[in-house]
């Protein structure tokens, strides 16, 4: 069984918390989302023209960018996340753009590498 199916197979619905990465202190804020116990996490990848999300979601984007984030930093956090938590699911969730700019099979091959467990476009 893969990570995101252990999660879903559990006798009670599972807790699926969002993040923006680079909003504030991402490491410290996904640790304290799995002590929380969120079952399966959805790391957001900032982007500059976050259309389809509301405000809040919008607000933590530019703040992100803003701070500097950028692609490496997000696999960075999630390889760093993997290393502490290796049994929660991670998923990154963003736009296109980001994802295919450097071509999908590179993209792939990086979630691959971070212990990316899905990704949400």
């Amino acid at each position: 069984m893969t990570r995101l199916s252990t999660a879903f197979a559990k006798a009670h619905p599972a807790l699926v918390a969002f993040i923006t990465a680079g909003d504030g202190d991402t490491a410290a804020n996904l640790d304290a989302l799995v002590a929380g116990g969120a079952d399966v996490i959805e790391l957001g990848m900032p982007f500059t023209d976050p259309m389809a999300d509301g405000p809040v979601i919008q607000e933590a984007n530019i703040r992100s960018l803003n701070a500097g984030t950028t692609t490496a930093d997000i696999f960075a956090l999630a390889s760093a996340f993997r290393k502490r938590h290796p049994d929660t699911p991670l998923v990154l969730m963003g736009y296109a753009n980001p994802m295919t700019i450097r071509g999908g099979d590179w993209f792939a091959s990086e979630c691959n590498k971070a212990g990316v467990d899905g990704v949400i476009c």
